[in-house]
C-alpha cells in the first residue's frame, strides 16, 4: 500500500472494529514500515489500551527508578551497553601496555591501530539482538530504525573517543592519522548494516580490518599507509560516501 491509510481506517484499526480484509492487511503492512501512520495510530488509541500500555510500563519498572531516566537511557544505550564499555576500556588499556612493552619504535603503535575500529565493535553492541533483553520490543516503537541506531551510534562516540585520545596522547598515536579513519569506518559500517544488519557489517568491518590493515602492519612495522596523514582525502570521501548511503537507505533501518 503506497498511500497512507485514510483517519477512519486508522481509528477503526486502534478501536478493534471489523475492518474488510483487504483493508486489514493493507493496513497492517503499511504500519510496519511508516513511521507517521504508527504515530497516528498512537494518537487514536482508546482509552484501555492506554491504560493497559501504562501499566504494562509500571510493572516493568523496577523499585526506586524513575521512569523517564529508564527511558531516556533506553534511547541512548542498551542493557549491554556498561559490560562493553568496561570491555573496550580493557582493550584500551592492553593496546596501552602492549605499546609499553614495545621497544622498538618501527613497529606501529597498537592504539593506533585499533583505534578506528573501536567505536564499530560498539555500535554492534549497541544494536544487537542477542545483547538487549528488549530488543523485540525496542524495534517495534515508533521511534525505531534510524534515528535509534544513530542515537546509540552517538552514544559509542561519545565514550569511545576521548578514551582513544587520552590512549594516543600517552602513546603519540596523533588523532591526525586514527580520528578521520574512524569515523569512515564507523559511516560505511552503518551503510552496510542497512543492508545486512548492524550485527553483521559490523564484524565484517572489524575482519576486514585486522585483515587488511593489522595483519600488514604487525608484519612490515611502521604506519600503515590507510592511517598516513596523506590518506585524508580518501578517508573524507568514504565518510561522505558511508553517510550519503545510510541517509538515502534510511528506510532500511525500520526493518532490520
Amino acid at each position: 500500500m503506497s498511500e497512507h491509510p485514510r483517519a477512519d481506517s486508522i481509528a477503526r484499526y486502534a478501536s478493534g472494529d471489523d475492518l474488510p480484509a483487504d483493508v486489514l492487511w493493507a493496513v497492517e503492512a503499511h504500519l510496519e514500515t511508516c513511521e507517521t501512520c504508527r504515530l497516528r495510530l498512537a494518537d487514536v488509541a482508546p482509552p484501555q489500551v492506554t491504560a493497559l500500555t501504562a501499566a504494562v510500563w509500571a510493572g516493568l519498572e523496577p523499585t526506586g527508578t524513575p521512569a523517564r531516566r529508564r527511558r531516556s537511557f533506553a534511547r541512548w544505550a542498551t542493557p549491554s551497553f556498561l559490560p562493553w564499555l568496561a570491555m573496550t576500556a580493557f582493550v584500551v588499556l592492553l593496546a596501552l601496555a602492549v605499546d609499553g612493552l614495545l621497544s622498538d619504535r618501527s613497529t606501529s603503535s597498537a592504539v593506533l591501530l585499533v583505534a578506528p575500529i573501536v567505536p564499530v565493535l560498539g555500535v554492534a553492541a549497541a544494536w544487537s539482538r542477542g545483547m538487549d533483553p528488549a530488543h523485540e520490543l525496542v524495534v517495534s516503537t515508533a521511534r525505531a530504525g534510524l534515528q535509534l541506531v544513530l542515537r546509540r551510534t552517538l552514544a559509542v562516540l561519545v565514550v569511545v573517543l576521548p578514551g582513544l585520545l587520552l590512549g594516543g596522547r600517552l602513546t603519540g598515536a596523533s588523532p591526525a592519522y586514527w580520528l578521520l579513519p574512524c569515523l569512515a569506518v564507523t559511516s560505511v559500517t552503518l551503510a552496510l548494516g542497512g543492508v545486512v544488519g548492524v550485527r553483521r557489517a559490523a564484524l565484517v568491518a572489524a575482519a576486514c580490518w585486522a585483515v587488511l590493515v593489522v595483519g600488514p602492519a604487525v608484519v612490515v612495522g611502521g604506519v600503515p599507509g590507510v592511517l598516513a596523514p596523506g590518506a585524508a582525502p580518501v578517508w573524507a570521501a568514504v565518510l561522505v560516501g558511508g553517510a550519503a548511503a545510510v541517509v538515502l537507505r534510511s528506510a532500511a533501518y525500520a526493518r532490520l
